[in-house]
């Protein structure tokens, strides 16, 4: 026996997909109710009462004589008073041979269909109930049915819809509280009333006298709710992408549909046909005459009335059922359920971007729609970008109070207040009651938008921007236009680098990272930038191969100029000829192989940087003497083998890097620059340090780590205002007493030579302590006790 609980699933799922169930499927499932009751109550008959009941016939012919059962005598046909009593009633039959009679002549004599009409009615019903409900048990589409049912229930109760609804609507919750909350106070309404008004607005969450009697409440309810709604938000974007993809549950209805109309169809003929067969009188002719002594039997059919009766109204429900299952193959054919429009909730509710959906997603909210509208009207609300947008506004509110973004305020290296925020879902409404605020720092945060209220930041003055797609109000630019000093700006297509930054006519420092192109038929073209008059830096991290034309535009009061490219060879440079205001000029990574002619008509020029070039050769630098202003001189992170004589006219110059090259051999006439207070050769192949060198009698700072170099000049330790001295990684193994000369020293790097131990001497630079001196620990315990602890002490 099975048991009943086994039955329990399925009447426990039944409810959850009611709204999948449009009026057809209803009204054929309570056919299948009538029809299963129709072949429940025949085969019940059939079981409890008796099927046939059958009575010998005697069929009699001239001169022929009969032996009747139990008797030993003859009998003539031709006496008539023994013949008028053969024709009695009695057969001498036992009950055992009537019921053998009964059972042969119901299996060889009655037609099949009056047999077995309750067990067909039975099997047709249980066909049509599993057809109709196939497609729910299907693992194919029943998981995505489920799943479905419970995305829709979770968005039709969400606490959001009825707020977006709402709001779109032109309903403003807030505002409809404030007014009830006022009309109370004036006609005193009692408090009974007022809870009521509580309860009727509870779920909008912005009744006045809650917030003031209880805010923290209320905003943490509030959060809890754009946390599920903002779930859901992503399960439905998921759910979309997954449904959309194929049409299962489309033609797993389409065929359990034709199914059953094949099914209506054959029903339909062969009973139409049949139904005859079911009489009252049976003629039973099977030859049993040896064991009853008769051969022909007249039969009555005890149910064939009351089957005659089913069978007819099995025929008339069948008749509705297969009509309704026409009208269910017309509605799927001759409509378009594979793709869904939701024009009338736009229209209805004014959210104009909700999208239309296809295959699987399209066909169910068609069948919830002849369930209930309201379903899918609430659905939408979570296909909608701009109700994606507010909730996650509202969230981000919640999260970034003003306090909490206070907290994160810092110093930047401009000395300005900034706020930095990271891989937001959008910005924050409460930033701008930040007043305090001077420079405001967003990195990837898409659909950002400012709006008119960042008119409250009145010191704000630097922005920056990475990989941020911006959307700006009107009011917002005019206030950028005047207060705005500085833009960093990082994007990677079009749409991330704001349009409105060539209008920024107070803008003083412009510094852009991403691929631009002088060539206008690239994506992301550099415009003119005619319109900012007060510019005065400019930074491009790109790829150009020329200088953009855009930037001669403020050549007239542009003063710093870097260009950091990605490699690519920087080919035409005539256009830095008109920068005659520049100061600073950087074109780093540039594959620079020589020293640009157009630098040398600089004459304003004070620093030059040529970091990460391809430069062998720096013979022009030479022409470098008529840059008299230029003091410091960058040639790093190159591949120069040598220092040109002319270098010693450079007398302007007071900071040189040379480092990260191979260059071997240190020229004298490098020393002739006496008024240099910086000089990095770290990381080159030198193996000698000329006695020249002590003629730098401003030198602060001087490196030449990861050398070969094995001894030191004494005149280096002339060098009395050097506070730092790198001569670490080397093969030094001794140092001149001469170190106490250096009393301002106060870094000093030992560490990767063969030092054995160092000079007590070091004792006497007074300004030198223990984390200053980069040596290894063993040689630092070479030093006297008293010198150890003096540098030890801070």
């Amino acid at each position: 026996m099975i048991p009943v609980t086994e039955f329990r699933q399925f009447s426990e799922q039944q409810p959850q997909f009611r709204v999948l169930k449009p009026w057809w499927d209803v009204f054929t499932d309570y056919l299948s109710v009538v029809m299963l009751m129709i072949g429940v109550f025949g085969c019940t008959l059939q079981v409890m009462q008796d099927k046939i009941i059958c009575l010998p016939q005697r069929m009699s012919m001239p001169n022929q004589t009969i032996l009747l059962p139990n008797k030993t005598e003859l009998v003539s046909p031709a006496v008539p008073q023994e013949m008028h009593e053969m024709m009695g009633l009695k057969t001498n039959l036992d009950l055992q041979q009537y019921s053998f009679i009964n059972q042969m002549c119901y299996e060889k004599a009655l037609h099949w269909y009056a047999k077995y009409f309750p067990y067909l009615v039975l099997i047709h019903t249980l066909i049509f109930m599993v057809c109709s409900n196939f497609w729910f048990k299907f693992p194919g589409s029943s998981s995505k049915i489920e799943h479905f049912i419970s995305i829709l229930g979770k968005c039709f109760d969400s606490p959001w819809t009825t707020r977006a609804l709402s709001e779109v609507s032109g309903e403003n919750p807030e505002e409809k509280d404030k007014k009830c909350s006022a009309s109370r106070a004036i006609l005193n309404v009692s408090v009974e009333g007022n809870l009521d008004d509580l309860e009727k607005t509870q779920s909008l969450k912005s009744i006045p006298e809650k917030i003031v009697v209880d805010k923290p409440t209320a905003s943490a309810l509030e959060k809890k709710e754009g946390e599920q709604a903002k779930a859901l938000f992503e399960k439905v974007k998921k759910f979309r992408l997954h449904v959309e993809e194929g049409d299962i549950l489309y033609i797993m209805y389409v065929r359990q549909t034709v199914l059953k109309v094949m099914k209506f169809l054959l029903i339909i003929a062969y009973n139409s046909a049949l139904v005859s067969e079911v009489q009252i009188t049976v003629k039973c002719n099977v030859d049993m005459q040896d064991m009853t002594g008769y051969k022909h039997f007249s039969c009555n059919h005890t149910m064939a009335h009351l089957f005659s009766k089913l069978s007819y109204c099995y025929l008339c429900f069948v008749a509705v059922y297969g009509f309704t299952c026409l009208y269910t193959s017309y509605w799927l054919f001759y409509r378009s359920l594979k793709e869904y429009s939701f024009e009338y909730v736009r229209q209805e509710t004014g959210i104009d971007d909700i999208p239309d959906v296809k295959n699987d997603f399209a066909f169910m909210l068609h069948m919830i729609d002849q369930y209930d509208p309201l379903y899918s009207k609430r659905f939408a609300v979570f296909l909608s970008e701009v109700s994606e947008n507010k909730l996650k506004q509202l969230n981000l509110n919640h999260e970034w109070t003003p306090e909490k973004l206070r907290q994160r305020l810092m110093t930047n290296h401009n000395n300005r207040l900034e706020l930095q925020l990271f891989m937001l879902s959008g910005l924050p409404d409460t930033i701008y009651e930040v007043t305090e605020l001077q420079s405001l720092k967003l990195e990837i945060i898409n659909n950002v938008t400012i709006p008119a209220s960042i008119a409250q930041l009145e010191d704000l003055q630097e922005l920056s921007l990475y990989q941020c797609y911006l959307k700006i109000h009107a009011t917002a630019t005019s206030f950028l236009k005047e207060n705005l000093k500085v833009l960093r700006v990082k994007f990677d297509d079009s749409r991330e680098l704001p349009h409105w930054l060539y209008h920024l006519r107070n803008l003083e420092e412009l510094y852009l990272i991403g691929s631009l192109s002088p060539d206008a038929s690239k994506n992301v073209v550099l415009e003119s930038l005619r319109e900012l008059k007060n510019l005065k830096t400019l930074s491009l991290k790109s790829n150009f191969t020329k200088i953009p034309q855009s930037i001669v535009d403020v050549s007239s009061h542009l003063q710093r100029l870097y260009v950091y490219n990605d490699g690519t060879k920087l080919v035409m440079l005539n256009n830095l000829k008109k920068m005659v205001n520049l100061t600073e000029l950087e074109l780093v990574h540039c594959d620079l192989e020589r020293i640009p002619h157009a630098v040398f008509s600089l004459t304003n020029l004070q620093e030059l940087d040529l970091k990460e070039n391809n430069l062998h050769s720096i013979e022009e630098i030479v022409s470098c003497q008529h840059l008299r202003k230029l003091t410091c001189l960058k040639l790093w992170h190159n591949s120069i083998c040598y220092i040109p004589e002319h270098i010693k006219k450079l007398g302007s110059l007071e900071r040189l890097y040379f480092s990260h090259n191979k260059i071997e051999i240190l020229p004298s006439h490098l020393f002739l620059c006496n008024k240099l207070r910086y000089l990095d050769l770290s990381n080159n192949d030198i193996r000698f340090i000329p006695p020249e060198i002590g003629v730098l009698q401003s030198l602060q700072y001087f490196s030449v780590t990861c050398n070969k170099i094995e001894n030191l000049p004494d005149e280096l330790f002339f060098c009395k205002k050097l506070t730092t001295l790198k001569l670490g990684k080397n093969t030094l193994s001794l140092l001149s007493p001469k170190i106490s000369y250096l009393v301002l020293l106060t870094h000093l790097e030992l560490k990767g030579n063969h030092f054995e131990l160092l000079p007590p001497e070091l004792g006497f630079c007074r300004a030198l302590k223990r984390g200053g001196l980069m040596v290894e620990d063993a040689l630092f315990e070479t030093l006297p006790s008293e010198i150890r602890d003096k540098m030890k002490t801070e």
